[in-house]
């Protein structure tokens, strides 16, 4: 399957040295990482909100999740090869929406989009990162970091 090459986040100008494009990475554990970048998953759960909108590189952390939840989601064979990689870029898709789980009922009620069993919600609330528009990208190794963070040289 022909993947395909996502579109910039933003190209800037730098004074004499031209124009570069800067791309917006947030790094995830696999197996969510790749369950994002295929859309089985479509929503990512933090504890914090965001104003970002727009395309994000799916980045897969160099450490797994050792939870046996993420895990059970991949039923196909390409699933399982694509949650082994880890340390790079796996995917893009566009940020549409950072929705709001106040409460144990309204995250378990969205369990489809962000997979994560109802145990795992926290007092105060938490965030879904909702993508649309999830594809899988050849993989790209870069090294992660927290929050939205930028990755320079990723290949258009």
């Amino acid at each position: 399957m022909a993947k395909a090459s996502p579109s910039p986040r933003a190209v800037i100008f730098l004074p004499g040295l031209g124009t570069a494009v800067v791309w917006y990475a947030l790094s995830v554990k696999q197996p969510w990482a790749a369950l994002l970048a295929h859309g089985v998953k479509t929503v990512e759960v933090r504890t914090w909100p965001t104003g970002r909108r727009g395309p994000v590189l799916i980045h897969a952390a160099r450490v797994p999740d050792p939870r046996p939840d993420g895990w059970a989601w991949l039923t196909a064979p390409a699933l399982r090869a694509a949650a082994q990689l880890v340390g790079g870029v796996v995917g893009v898709g566009d940020l549409a929406d950072c929705l709001r789980y106040p409460s144990a009922e309204r995250f378990a009620a969205d369990r489809n989009r962000h997979l994560n069993p109802p145990g795992w919600f926290r007092e105060g609330g938490l965030c879904g990162l909702a993508f649309r528009g999830l594809r899988p990208v050849d993989f790209w190794p870069c090294p992660g970091n927290t929050f939205f963070f930028p990755v320079e040289g990723y290949p258009l």
